[in-house]
């Protein structure tokens, strides 16, 4: 994989000089959201598209089952187990940070079946070939469409004692957001994957798994998030909005470099 990363440098650094509209964002990123210096932020957005050209190759050699020197280390993963053994299926809330995708080991370990739930036109070309090469392995992909038939298939899903996966730091022109401090000033964030969440009444967990080093991802699963019975469902998304922004502002504060949400993040 080395000569594929050298290759990527070049990759990385056509994208660094071109595709101003998004270099803009992430350039205020690191620049008022930081704090680091002008010249600072500026060599952070190639080192972004770096990484982010990685994570995209170490996603695609794990999930097609490619030989790799990849080493995990896992904090959490007895939350992810307790959801299998617990029989009703379970969500993972997760972010456009690291690559959690790539810890596919961690999916053979669980021996389960996670589908992972994204916009039809996210990474379009990136989708259709992680479905051809996973084919019948433990990895789906459900797309959003607007006839809702999303929420049937991730209902089935879960019914089978299935994972489901649900990225909640973008969304589509029309959704419902609301407001949240995040890393100093007030950010959007989606209702949907929370709304989701509360409503089917299943365990939940924050993941994320960042790249420590080349070929090193560290895991993190939180504690598991459960709604009660007597917990109205508006109380229920709002704290699990909460305990989401809480955690994904310490993991971008610990990996700056692996978020990669290229759009205006803190438009009002």
């Amino acid at each position: 994989m080395l000569p594929a990363y050298f290759i990527l440098r070049f990759v990385a650094f056509y994208y660094f000089l071109f595709p101003l509209s998004s270099s803009r964002f992430i350039y205020e990123y690191f620049r008022f959201h930081h704090g680091y210096g002008p010249v600072r932020s500026y060599l952070k957005i190639y080192r972004n598209y770096y990484i982010f050209a990685q994570t995209l190759l170490d996603k695609i050699v794990v999930m097609a089952g490619i030989e790799n020197q990849f080493t995990y280390e896992f904090d959490g993963e007895e939350n992810l187990r307790e959801i299998v053994r617990g029989g009703r299926g379970g969500i993972l809330i997760s972010a456009h940070v690291g690559n959690w995708e790539a810890a596919g080991h961690m999916l053979k370990r669980l021996e389960n079946r996670i589908n992972v739930v994204m916009y039809d036109g996210e990474h379009q070309k990136i989708k259709m070939y992680l479905e051809s090469v996973t084919g019948a392995r433990n990895v789906n992909v459900i797309l959003i469409k607007d006839d809702l038939s999303h929420v049937y298939a991730i209902g089935e899903a879960l019914q089978k004692n299935e994972l489901i996966c649900l990225h909640a730091d973008r969304f589509m022109a029309g959704n419902k957001t609301v407001l949240r401090n995040f890393l100093g000033a007030e950010a959007q964030f989606p209702l949907g994957p929370f709304q989701l969440s509360a409503s089917f009444r299943v365990p939940v967990s924050i993941v994320f798994a960042c790249k420590e080093s080349r070929f090193h991802y560290h895991f993190y699963g939180s504690t598991l998030l459960l709604r009660s019975q007597e917990e109205p469902k508006p109380d229920y998304t709002d704290r699990l909005l909460s305990v989401f922004v809480q955690q994904l502002e310490q993991k971008v504060k610990v990996y700056p470099e692996q978020w990669f949400n290229y759009f205006n993040f803190w438009a009002k």
